[in-house]
C-alpha cells in the first residue's frame, strides 16, 4: 500500500498570533515586580505555593490514559520546582495534589468540589474520559476555577458563555476528521464505516467525520456504536463487516480502541483501520492487540514521534527533556502523556504573566496564551477555548508494534 503524504499550509493562525502574541509576553513579563498577595481575590495556601489539583483517572475504564497523564504531572512538576515559577517577586514552588476519580463522573465532581474548596486549588487539571470532564466543568465554573481538560470532546469547552473557566488540549474532533479523510482519498477508499464510542468522545466524532468523508468524497455507508468499555464487541464487529467497507474508523479512546481493532478482526474485517487520536497509550499496541492494530492509522499530535535530536528551538531542547525523563524513569515514551505537561506549563506561564496566583488573573491569561508545548501548538484567544492547532497533527501508521510517522 502506497503511503500518502498530507501537507498542511505554511501560513497558520497560530503563527500570526504567535508574533503579535511576543510584545505581551514580554510586556507580562517586565511588569509588576511587587508582591502580589495583597489584592487576591482568590484563595491561596501558604505564600510559595502554585497549587494544581488533578483530578484523574488512575482506575477504571480511563486508567490507561489518566496513569499516563499522573507520570507526565509529576515529571513537569519536578522538573519546574528545581528553579520555582517567578510569580511577581515570588519564586513558587508547584504544590500538586493528586486525586482518583476511579473513572467515575459523580465522583470526580465530589473531588473537584473538594479541590476547590478545602484544598483551595488556584486551577484543576484533569478528566481524561469526556464525561469526568463535563462533571469538574460544572464544579470549576460556579467556584470560577481554570480547569483545563485532558480529555477529547468538542462539548467541553463549547457553548463557550457556559465555559469561561474551561479549555481544552486535545485536538478538535473537525481537524481530525479532515485528517483521516485525506488520508482515505489518497488511498482511493469509498466506502467507509464508522465505529465510534458512546457518549460525547463518540458524537464528536460522528458529527466530524460525517462532514469530513462528504467534503472529501467517501461515502460514509454506515455508522455503529460501540458499546460500554468491558462489554462484548462481536455482535458490534459483525454490523460493521456486513457493510462491507474497504475502510472502517474507529473512533474511540485506549482501551477500546484496541479491543475494537480485535473484534473486527475476529469478525474477518481485512481492509485499513483508522484511529483518532485518543488511540494512542501502550495499551493499543499490547501483545493481545499487536496483530490487530498492525498496519492501521492514527492522527495524533506530531509529539507521538518524541523529540527530534536536530530541533534546537526553545520548544524542542524542552520536548526533547521531557521525552529524555519520561523514558529515564518508565521505560517508554507514549505520545498522549505530554498533555498534562502542557497544562502545568501552561497554569504556570499564566501565574507568571498575571504576576498572580488569582483564579481570575489565570483565566484571564490562559486566554491569552499562544505557545508551543510538548504535544503541540496551542493558541487560546477570548472565542476559542480548545487550543490545539491543526498543524500539530500528523498521521502514523503501526510497523512491526510502533508507531511510525508517515506525514
Amino acid at each position: 500500500m502506497a503511503r500518502p503524504a498530507i501537507g498542511s499550509p505554511a501560513l497558520t493562525r497560530r503563527g500570526l498570533l504567535l508574533a503579535s502574541a511576543s510584545s505581551l509576553f514580554l510586556a507580562a513579563c517586565g511588569s509588576g515586580d511587587g508582591d502580589d498577595e495583597g489584592v487576591q481575590s482568590g484563595p491561596t495556601r501558604g505564600p510559595q505555593d502554585l497549587i494544581i489539583g488533578a483530578n484523574l483517572e488512575l482506575t477504571g475504564a480511563g486508567a490507561a490514559m489518566g496513569i499516563l497523564q499522573e507520570r507526565a504531572l509529576r515529571i513537569t512538576v519536578d522538573t519546574l520546582n528545581e528553579e520555582g515559577v517567578p510569580v511577581g517577586n515570588l519564586r513558587r514552588k508547584i504544590r500538586l495534589v493528586v486525586q482518583d476519580n476511579g473513572s467515575d463522573p459523580r465522583k470526580a465532581a465530589e473531588q473537584a468540589a473538594e479541590l476547590a474548596g478545602r484544598e483551595q486549588v488556584h486551577a484543576i487539571v484533569g478528566g481524561t474520559l469526556a464525561e469526568t470532564s463535563l462533571e469538574i466543568i460544572k464544579v470549576a465554573q460556579e467556584a470560577q476555577l481554570p480547569f483545563i481538560s485532558l480529555a477529547a470532546a468538542d462539548e467541553i469547552v463549547l457553548p463557550l458563555p457556559q465555559r469561561t473557566f474551561i479549555y481544552k488540549l486535545t485536538p478538535d474532533a473537525t481537524d481530525v476528521a479532515r485528517q483521516l479523510s485525506r488520508l482515505i482519498s489518497s488511498q482511493k477508499l469509498r466506502k467507509i464505516t464508522l465505529l465510534a464510542a458512546p457518549g460525547l468522545h463518540g458524537n464528536s466524532g460522528v458529527r466530524a467525520v460525517t462532514q469530513a468523508l462528504k467534503t472529501g468524497g467517501a461515502q460514509l455507508t454506515r455508522t455503529v456504536r460501540l458499546p460500554a468499555p468491558g462489554a462484548d464487541l462481536g455482535s458490534t464487529a459483525d454490523r460493521v463487516v456486513s457493510s462491507k467497507p474497504n475502510g472502517v474508523i474507529v473512533w474511540a479512546s485506549s482501551p477500546s480502541s484496541g479491543a475494537a481493532a480485535r473484534a473486527l478482526r475476529a469478525a474477518g474485517y481485512q481492509g485499513p483501520i483508522f484511529f483518532d487520536a485518543g488511540a494512542v497509550t501502550e495499551d493499543t499496541l499490547s501483545d493481545a492487540n499487536a496483530k490487530a492494530v498492525e498496519g492501521s492509522f492514527v492522527v495524533h499530535p506530531s509529539a507521538l514521534s518524541g523529540s527530534s535530536l536536530t530541533n534546537t528551538t526553545s520548544a524542542g531542547l524542552a520536548r526533547r527533556d521531557f521525552v529524555f525523563r519520561y523514558i529515564q524513569e518508565h521505560g517508554s515514551f507514549s505520545g498522549f502523556a505530554p498533555y498534562a505537561s502542557d497544562a502545568v506549563h501552561l497554569i504556570a506561564g499564566a501565574a507568571r504573566l498575571a504576576n498572580s496566583v488569582d483564579r481570575g488573573r489565570i483565566r484571564v491569561y490562559l486566554t491569552r496564551q499562544v505557545t508551543e508545548g510538548i504535544a503541540g501548538s496551542y493558541a487560546f484567544t477570548p472565542i476559542r477555548h480548545s487550543g490545539m492547532e491543526p498543524d500539530s497533527l500528523a498521521v502514523f501508521t503501526v510497523t512491526a508494534g510502533e508507531w511510525t510517522r508517515i506525514s
